[in-house]
Formats: C-alpha cells, structure tokens, sequence
C-alpha cells in the first residue's frame, strides 16, 4: 500500500506555496521515539487534517511546528519562517487553539477578548474594536459581559478561537478544537472553520473524529507509530483501501442475464438479480464501467456505488481492526 499521495501539478501547473512543509521531523522522549520522520506539505489556504490513535504523536507535531517545543531532528517551514532559524517570524504568522481552552472563566469573554488585544501590542482603541467585530463574529456580542465560567462549552471554543484571532494570523493550528462539544456546537466550529479558510486562512486541525476530517479537510495525512501512514485527499485515501464495487440490480430476468453474461468480472446474485463488480469508485472506473454497459445494451434499474469510508482507512493503517464487510455506499 502506498505510504502517501502527494499532490502533483500537471504540465504548465504553478503548485501553490506552502504554508507549512515538514522534511523529516523527530522527537523522542526518552527511549520513546513519538514522530519518527514526518513529511508534510500544506498548502495555504487549505484546510489540513492530522488523524491518528491517541498517543499517535498529533499534538507533539502542533507543538513543534507551533515552536512551542524543539524537534530533535528534520527542518521545517512555516509561513516562509525556519521553524529553527526564525521561530519569532513563525510564532507572529500563526494561531494555536489547545483541546483545552486557553480561556479565563473569572473574567468575562469581553476581557478574555482584550487581554489579548493587550499582549498582540494593539492600542487601547484598536483593541475594543477588534474585540467587538470577534465577538460579533462568533455570536458572543451578547455574553460579552458575562464571566467566561458560565459560557457553554461550545461558546468557550468559540471564545478561545476569537482570541486566536486577535493577532490576525495566517496559519492557525486547531488542536481537537471539538472534543467534547455537542453536534450542534460542533457543527458550528465547522461552519467558523470554512468561513475562515474562504478568508485565505490556512487550518492546520487534529482529530479523532473522522467525519470532522471528512467534512472539513482538503487533505488528510493519518500519523500510527510516529510516522505518516498515508496522506492526501480524503477520496484518494478512501481509494488505497480495497473493498470497494459498484452493484447492479435488475427487475427483468432476462435483462439480468444478459448483464451477467457480458460482464465477466461480475458476481452474481441470482436471488436478489443483483450483480457486483469491483471499482474503486474513481471517475474514471466508473465512467469505463458505463462504458461498457452501453456498449453492450445492458441498463441497470439501479446502480449503487460503494466505497470504504475513513473510519475503513483509519481502521487499516492503524492495525486496530480489519476493514469492514460492508463498506459505506452511495446511491447515484
């Protein structure tokens, strides 16, 4: 199996800058090695998922290319900054939000707001208008004035990410942004998340929610035992997984028949007058496989499409558990 899928420009292709790149990136603590030889390329303006296992190394690799700790070995760049040789250039460009919320509940989400503004080195009056036009933003306008203590969990996800905002950086770094919020909550951070990224923001997100990933990522890398186990678009990761067919299914015998004998590859089920031909479900597959039904009169009542899901992904490059048998599907 392919350990990753890089991006490739076609001919005459300009590739776009990279927000973050990563050659190589180490770090052991003690006799426990946690990244052991990480890649990554990120491009700017994307959103950018790092999956893996609890343990797996997520939040070290945030912490490291957030200069928050050193790595023992690789180079790297973030923003156009070495993280080594200009971590101050790095630090000015991004944003980093923890799992667990910077936030201060004895003041109010106003002074959290402000308190900011302070440390970003923005004047008095520059900090009360962007503290009001962030907390407008994120629906907290009306809270403003109320301690932080007594926000919900999703309002204080919200607060923590505005403050992120303060210093307008280029890359943010969202570290399990919505571990414990309800889907309601956690759908709104999704909808933040895209607003931020149509504003040219680059998203750098850990994850254990593989939906969240899906939903949100222009590319997904998955981290098992330090290293990166795969990397690219959710579609192309969900393609290395095998398992995936396109099943016809016919009302006419005789309709059936005739499908099942043009169609060697086919599995056939006589009971259900179903057939069952592997694809990877790419474009190109299933435009041959169209194709070829037309080429031979055969039309199918219906035709389902069914493809391996991240949870299949992740489930396979982390070892935890075989593939499922019945992959997801999708009904076109």
């Amino acid at each position: 199996m392919p350990s990753s899928v890089m991006p490739t420009p076609r001919n005459g292709d300009v590739q776009p800058p990279a927000a973050v790149s990563a050659i190589g990136l180490r770090k052991s603590y003690g006799d426990k090695t946690v990244l052991d030889g990480v890649d990554l390329w990120i491009p700017a303006g994307t959103v950018f998922a790092l999956l893996g296992p609890n343990g797996a190394g997520k939040t070290t690799a945030v912490k490291i290319l957030s200069t928050l700790i050193s790595a023992d070995g690789g180079q790297a760049q973030v923003a156009g900054h070495d993280l080594a040789g200009d971590p101050q250039g790095v630090r000015a460009a991004i944003g980093v939000t923890g799992q667990f919320s910077a936030v201060d509940g004895l003041i109010t989400g106003e002074e959290n707001m402000l308190l900011m503004a302070d440390l970003h080195h923005l004047s008095k009056q520059e900090g009360r208008r962007t503290a009001a036009e962030l907390l407008r933003r994120f629906d907290l306008a009306d809270a403003a004035k109320k301690p932080a203590s007594t926000y919900s969990g999703g309002m204080k996800r919200r607060l923590d990410l505005a403050m992120t905002l303060v210093g307008s950086p280029r890359i943010i770094f969202l570290d399990e942004p919505t571990t414990g919020l309800d889907p309601r909550s956690r759908h709104n951070m999704w909808q933040i998340i895209r607003e931020l990224v149509t504003g040219g923001v680059t998203v750098f997100l850990t994850t254990q929610y593989l939906e969240e990933a899906d939903e949100l990522a222009d590319r997904i890398a998955v981290l098992h035992d330090g290293k990166i186990a795969a990397q690219g678009t959710a579609e192309e990761l969900k393609r290395l997984i095998p398992g995936g067919h396109v099943r016809l299914r016919f009302t006419d015998p005789a309709a059936y028949q005739t499908a099942a004998s043009a169609l060697r590859k086919a599995t056939r089920d006589d009971e259900s007058l179903t057939l069952q031909i592997p694809s990877d479900g790419s474009q190109r597959d299933l435009r041959a496989l169209l194709d070829e039904l037309d080429s031979a009169g055969i039309e199918a009542d219906e035709l389902t499409v069914h493809t391996p899901d991240l949870d299949d992904v992740f489930f396979a490059l982390t070892d935890t558990t075989g593939i499922p048998d019945q992959p997801k599907e999708t009904v076109r």
